[in-house]
Parts: C-alpha cells; structure tokens; sequence
C-alpha cells in the first residue's frame, strides 16, 4: 500500500467515524498516527476522496460523499442555499451568490449539477459565486428564483 492510499484510507475512516472540522484536524490526526502531511496535501485528498463540507447539528465537518443526504439535484441544492447562501444578488447579466468563506465551491458544484434553468454555468471562488445566464434569461428573475429555494430549503 502506498502513504498515499494508506493516508487516504485512514482520512476515510476518520470522516466515517469521528465529526471532522477541519483540514488542521485531520493533518493533526495523521501527525498522531506517524504520517506526515501538510493542509495542501489534505486538501487534495479531501479532494480526490469527493469529501463533502456539510453543516450539521450546527457544526461545520467534512462527510464521505454517500453520507451527503440523497436528495441529490434540485434537493441538494435547496438544502445547500439555505445552509451556506448569505446573498443573492443581480449584476446586470450575472447573479452573485455570497456564503461564509470557503463555501462558495460546495454550492457552486450544486448549482451546476442540478441543471437549472437559465443557468448557463458558475465560476466560483473562496466566498463569492458568478452564475452566467443563458441567453435570454433574466438577472432579476434567476435570482427572486434561486432567493425563492434558499427560503423553502
């Protein structure tokens, strides 16, 4: 087995069986267990392992993603504007969508896999989401839609 899949295999269990916070954390629990690794390298394993950022019970950690609820599409995302959306706002032809840092990723990933319509595609960064229209559609319209969800989540 390679450190690689034998970090990977570990950071899997410990997603399964323990509320894990943060990358700091996980970095930490391979320390204890004799494997050195850095935030960057968790992060990417994070990554490759499709770990999900998920709020619950009021506290933010990282779950496996079949542990993500199974409302997948338009459920995930209603769920995920409700949880990490802070704004929706019109730009002339783009909506910005604000969360909390570091979030913006999750919900961006969301809004593209469930197809909505008049959404041509997202760019995300840390905290900040550009959603491109599709031709024809409406700032305004795209955004009371998208505010609409994030309230019935």
């Amino acid at each position: 087995m390679t450190a690689k899949s034998q970090r990977q295999q570990m950071i899997g269990y410990w997603l399964r069986e323990h509320k894990v916070g943060s990358q700091e954390e996980l970095v930490a629990r391979l320390g204890l267990a004799g494997i050195a690794a850095t935030q960057a390298t968790v992060s990417r394993d994070l990554d490759e392992l499709k770990a999900v950022k998920v709020r619950r019970d009021g506290a933010i950690r990282y779950v496996p993603p079949n542990e993500v609820d199974s409302g997948h599409g338009a459920a995930m995302l209603d769920r995920l504007l409700a949880e990490w959306v802070t704004d929706i706002i019109e730009a002339e032809h783009l909506v910005v969508i604000k969360t909390p840092p570091g979030s913006a990723n999750l919900v961006a990933n969301a809004l593209d896999a469930a197809a909505i319509d008049g959404v041509a595609g997202t760019i995300a960064g840390d905290d900040t989401i550009f959603v491109a229209l599709s031709e024809g559609t409406s700032a305004g319209i795209l955004a009371a839609r998208l505010r609409t969800r994030r309230v019935a989540g």
